[in-house]
Parts: C-alpha cells; structure tokens; sequence
C-alpha cells in the first residue's frame, strides 16, 4: 500500500519571528528530490488551535507539505521530523503517515 505523509510547518518560530520563506523552499526541495515530487498548501496558511497545559488555547498558521510513498520508512521519517523541529525551532512538528489507495 503506498502512504501519504502530511508534515505541518509553521510559519513563526517559537519566539514569534516569521519562518524565513527559503526553510519553506528547503523542504520542498529535499522532499522532490527524495521522493521524486512534492505538493506544498502554502498560499494561504491554516491556523491551528490547541489547549496547552495551562488550558488556555494556543494558535499556530501552518503550512501542509505532502508527499505520496510507495515504501514507508518510519525511522528515516522520525529523524526527519526532528531535523524540521530544529530547523523551525519547535518542540514538535506534527507529522502522519496514512495508508492509501490510488482511484
């Protein structure tokens, strides 16, 4: 079964300063050359609401990059999602791999 893996970026670090556009154009580019072809949802970001510990509600602008792999290697994913959260200076980039099948 071939998998579809969604990455969410965000679009500020931590500190509140913008994701300077080449991280973005980085990834886009490891990812085609990788995978052979990338689709990145970076036109207008998604906003992103959780309870943080303190239950007040946090928010995050995301970009969705999303890659189609035939064979899903989970450990060389891991290390990748820890290189994108040092990268865009994140305690956690929210990351999934699903299942699919082609129509």
């Amino acid at each position: 079964a071939m998998h579809l893996i969604q990455i969410l970026l965000p679009t500020h670090h931590r500190d509140g300063t913008e994701v300077e556009a080449a991280q973005f154009a980085r990834v886009r580019d490891e990812l085609t050359e990788r995978f052979g072809g990338v689709t990145a949802y970076s036109r207008n970001p998604a906003t992103g609401l959780w309870k943080g510990a303190g239950e007040a509600v946090e928010r995050d602008l995301v970009v969705m990059v999303e890659v189609v792999v035939e064979v899903f290697d989970r450990e060389w994913w891991a290390q990748y999602r820890g290189s994108l959260e040092d990268r865009f200076g994140q305690e956690e980039v929210h990351a999934r791999a699903l299942a699919i099948e082609a129509i």
